[in-house]
């Protein structure tokens, strides 16, 4: 399941989310917190979800930061990177020994921030000119808050494209890397998993490109008509995770 939107709202707990997930862990339902936030470490995420009443463990936290520091170690074992982004995002590429720098990095990562900020976008843009990868945690256009939307990294991902003529790889949600790597973590097959989400755009898709079930909650992003305007529908639509209470088990049926 995604988290904001679905599980909080910044420091809210969506009202019957902590109902929810005792009563998966009551009928032994294994579950992973899949989330686009490249901001936090699990560790800081859950310390963020207790704030709210809900406990998660670290190790059923998945973060596009998490997804994209495995990548980069994939593809380019041991390499640099100009980073824009929070501690989450440099705490990943750390620890797979990577050097931030912004003298000739064989990548510009771009991650979730608050601050972003026009000077390093700039430095970003420049070094993507001159020969930088462009990856970027997530496209994301926009995140809830209180207040209403926020830009995203998939806003700030299309400036530099922009700028630049050069398309960001994006492994976070909807790249079905992630999708893959949350289903080892569960040790759990599509068949009989699903995938609870508050927007087509990632959540469901990500869901449906890796053979899921899903289920598109209005608790966040998404409107009641917002699964009209996609080609592809979720399996079900559901005003929040409290309509699974009672029917865990069987969450499709009538």
């Amino acid at each position: 399941m995604d988290m904001d939107g679905v599980l909080v709202h910044e420091e809210h707990l969506v009202p019957g989310a902590d109902e929810f997930l005792a009563e998966l862990r009551s009928h032994g339902v294994p579950f992973l917190v899949l989330t686009n936030n490249s901001i936090y470490t699990p560790r800081d995420l859950r310390a963020r979800l207790h704030r709210t009443g809900l406990d998660v463990p670290e190790s059923a936290i998945w973060t596009s930061a998490l997804a994209t520091a495995r990548f980069l170690d994939t593809q380019r074992p041991g390499g640099s990177a100009y980073v824009i982004g929070e501690a989450g995002l440099t705490t990943a590429l750390h620890s797979i020994g990577y050097v931030l720098t912004d003298r000739d990095p064989d990548y510009v990562v771009l991650g979730e921030t608050r601050t972003y900020s026009f000077e390093a976008i700039t430095k970003a843009i420049r070094l993507v000119e001159s020969g930088a990868r462009f990856i970027a945690t997530n496209p994301d256009e926009t995140g809830p808050s209180r207040e209403g939307v926020l830009p995203a990294t998939g806003s700030v991902a299309a400036l530099i494209e922009r700028a630049t003529g050069r398309a960001p790889y994006f492994v976070g949600k909807p790249n079905p890397l992630m999708m893959r790597s949350a289903l080892r973590a569960l040790g759990a097959h599509s068949e009989n998993t699903l995938m609870i989400g508050d927007r087509m755009d990632t959540d469901v898709r990500t869901g449906l490109e890796a053979g899921l079930q899903t289920i598109l909650v209005l608790s966040g992003i998404s409107a009641a008509d917002t699964a009209e305007r996609f080609p592809y529908r979720p399996t079900k639509v559901i005003g929040s995770v409290a309509d699974l209470i009672g029917r865990v088990t069987d969450p499709f049926g009538d």
